[in-house]
């Protein structure tokens, strides 16, 4: 259930402000009896309504009396005050994340074989959009038809976004896709990729023969889709290997095919 409290009150704010609504123009001394504000927090309680301006004070009157401001102007004011702290927050938030990337950037990474696996068509997409974002100089691509639990338009547009993310830090992609898949590319995606090959680093082309999806990321990290072994027309996972001497045979053999591709109008 919603409360006052999840707009920034405390317990005796939230109690006076609502007992205000209930009884109009009241003292600080007839607040405290009907709202079980104790007598001594209750001129700090009113003190900080006033300052979130969710009370009007009668100072001329002796004593003082306050009331309380209507309610849609009062959560109007509440709402906007944890907008502003939410995003002094965000910011703050921001900056933190700046000043570590750079701490964390410089950090000189282990040289090491390692490997993991996403299993499922889902985990399989967050694991490739994951690696490609972390490429530093060059990623080579190259893909056949998706598979069919896959939305292509979907994933296109998800890899598409990490390219152009990737271009804009410098580095050089270069895709090499079957011709089935280049002829089913959904106009958008298309489109999008147009975009990516008026970059100077980034260049596309088609090869008949792809034996399997595979990335090579910073000729030192490759990412291939496994199939289903009972319905090879289905992704059934993805293997991430950081291993130096397999990423430089799979970029040998990424290299001959290029050379051999024809270059994709769009």
């Amino acid at each position: 259930m919603a409360n006052l409290r999840d707009l920034g009150l405390s317990e005796y704010e939230s109690r006076a402000y609502r007992t205000l609504l209930r009884s109009g123009s009241t003292t600080a001394k007839e607040l405290s009896s009907v709202s079980d504000v104790p007598m001594g927090r209750v001129y700090d309680v009113l003190d900080s309504l006033e300052s979130h301006d969710l009370v009007r004070c009668q100072a001329a009157s002796r004593p003082k009396k306050y009331v309380a401001v209507e309610p849609d102007t009062a959560l109007d004011r509440l709402l906007a005050e944890r907008k502003r702290e939410l995003n002094k927050q965000a910011e703050q938030y921001e900056e933190t994340v700046t000043e570590l990337q750079e701490e964390l950037d410089a950090t000189e990474p282990v040289s090491d074989r390692f490997w993991t696996v996403a299993i499922g068509p889902e985990e399989s997409v967050d694991l490739h959009a994951e690696r490609l974002a972390a490429a530093d100089d060059r990623i080579r691509m190259a893909a056949g038809m998706p598979s069919p639990q896959l939305d292509i338009g979907e994933v296109s547009e998800r890899v598409v976004t990490v390219l152009e993310d990737a271009l804009d830090r410098g580095v050089t992609v270069t895709s090499l896709l079957t011709p089935e898949l280049a002829e089913t590319l959904p106009p958008g995606v298309r489109d999008r990729t147009a975009r990516l090959a008026e970059h100077s680093s980034f260049a596309v082309r088609t090869h008949d023969r792809i034996d399997g999806p595979f990335n090579l990321i910073d000729s030192a990290e490759v990412c291939i889709e496994v199939p289903n072994p009972l319905d090879p027309a289905e992704a059934f996972a993805l293997i991430d290997f950081k291993d130096a001497a397999f990423a430089s045979d799979v970029r040998e053999t990424f290299d001959e095919r290029w050379e051999r591709a024809t270059p994709l109008t769009l």
